[in-house]
């Protein structure tokens, strides 16, 4: 695990942005290792050692997909590729057993974020 720096274990919290393994999948489900946006608060991460969340990908068809919402640059290995957060596909993954790590690109903005949760409302349609 990675440690916080106030010497605290590391927890993932809404709107951070982790890697974790979505495997074992199946059908058109995403596999491997990838970014994942948390949309589930600190606390119930801590104490349920679930994450409730949307991964993302950089597969560029998702740019005509209205259920993905560009994040901005992928950086890393992806350099100069758009990062997309895939909201038709929440998911809810054990981050402790999966092995989960921060992301280096740690949080997504607040207008982003914004964004994301207006688009899975209107699937979800919860508010």
């Amino acid at each position: 695990m990675v440690a916080a720096k106030s010497g605290k274990s590391w927890v993932p919290e809404r709107q951070d942005i982790i890697w974790i393994d979505c495997n074992p999948q199946a059908g058109r489900e995403m596999r491997d290792r990838h970014p994942f946006l948390v949309l589930s608060p600190r606390g119930f991460n801590e104490r349920t050692s679930l994450v409730i969340g949307l991964p993302m990908t950089t597969a560029e068809y998702n740019a005509d997909n209205p259920f993905a919402v560009a994040s901005g640059p992928a950086g890393g290995k992806k350099t100069g590729k758009t990062s997309f957060v895939l909201c038709h596909q929440p998911k809810s993954f054990d981050w402790r057993v999966r092995s989960a790590a921060a992301h280096p690109m740690k949080r997504l903005p607040d207008a982003c974020f914004a964004e994301v949760c207006g688009v899975l409302n209107q699937i979800v349609q919860l508010t």
